[in-house]
């Protein structure tokens, strides 16, 4: 992605949103290693970091087109994301999930104002088609973060917020779902560093981009069964393979366990609240063997969580 584009999401997205905070973590931080901090995109309206990516796409967009409405697909923090920006954008949004899916998210869409359609189970692929099917009305924009070629430069506005307040930031940890967050993020990190590594993570029990990353070619699952409904994906796209291939240094992935573990001590610890998506790179971190070359930074992507995925991950 160009350069120019990240510059001027900035320039949007500093009229619209704070800068969120970067904190350190001693709970994190292993004796004689590195100093850790985590980025706590959780603190933004929504309570994810989705709505970087939403804001930037919907009004790159809205001059191109004559849009009416918008609508999504998703499991829940893209689609409040998406509802928060047609709101302050001025437009209608329609918001697709599966059935069953996390109560407070679902509730987060519908305080924005939107109109919600469930479609499917916790599998996000009928909430798709029922959006793509929908979209092919006139007037109406599907954003589907998966593969809009302008959302990622929204994400990607976090790198250059942590490297102006730690330059010499040595590592970044950032959880996979659709792979938008990560190859904004890496994209715009390794313009400004050559130094920043990246660290991708996913569920084990969603690993369709850690196969694929590994692999060199996209491997789809049959499944996404996860308590990180975020990173529930099972059928990766070509280009984003390729991009993270070039992007990412390594990949983790974490249990499902581990993210619970990861919930608790962001809790008890450091008193950041994290849904399993967002806790999923302090989990990582947590897994590593080793400390990280230098600074580490931990994105803290949502606080979305379930009460009951909360008291599993706190009780004692």
């Amino acid at each position: 992605m160009e350069q120019a584009q990240f510059v001027e999401a900035r320039q949007f997205l500093g009229r619209h949103l704070q800068r969120t905070r970067l904190v350190a973590a001693p709970s994190l931080e292993r004796i004689g290693g590195p100093p850790v901090y985590l980025k706590l995109e959780s603190e933004l309206p929504t309570g994810s970091f989705k709505v970087r990516g939403a804001l930037w796409a919907l009004h790159a967009n809205l001059p191109r087109r004559g849009l009416t409405e918008v609508v999504a697909s998703s499991t829940g923090n893209h689609g409040a994301a998406v509802a928060y920006a047609a709101k302050q954008l001025g437009i209608k949004a329609r918001i697709f999930l599966p059935e069953n899916s996390n109560p407070v998210k679902k509730a987060n869409i519908a305080r924005q104002g939107a109109e919600i359609v469930e479609r499917g189970t916790m599998d996000l692929a009928a909430a798709w088609q029922a959006a793509a099917d929908y979209a092919q009305r006139k007037g109406v924009f599907f954003l589907n973060d998966a593969d809009d070629p302008d959302l990622p430069a929204g994400p990607g506005t976090i790198a250059y917020e942590i490297l102006e307040a730690l330059p010499a930031t040595a590592t970044i940890y950032v959880p996979m779902g659709d792979t938008a967050l990560i190859r904004g993020v890496a994209d715009a990190a390794k313009q400004s560093s050559n130094q920043v590594r990246i660290v991708g993570v996913q569920a084990e029990r969603a690993p369709s981009y850690v196969l694929s990353w590994k692999a060199g070619h996209t491997v789809p699952t049959d499944t996404c069964d996860t308590i990180a409904d975020g990173l529930a994906t099972r059928t990766p796209l070509a280009a984003n393979v390729n991009a993270i291939r070039e992007l990412v240094d390594e990949v983790v992935l974490v249990s499902e366990q581990e993210m619970l573990n990861a919930i608790g001590r962001l809790a008890l610890e450091e008193h950041v609240i994290a849904e399993p998506a967002g806790a999923a790179a302090t989990a990582a971190l947590l897994k590593s063997s080793a400390a990280a070359a230098g600074p580490a930074v931990i994105l803290v992507t949502g606080a979305n969580v379930a009460p009951a995925v909360l008291r599993q991950a706190i009780s004692p």
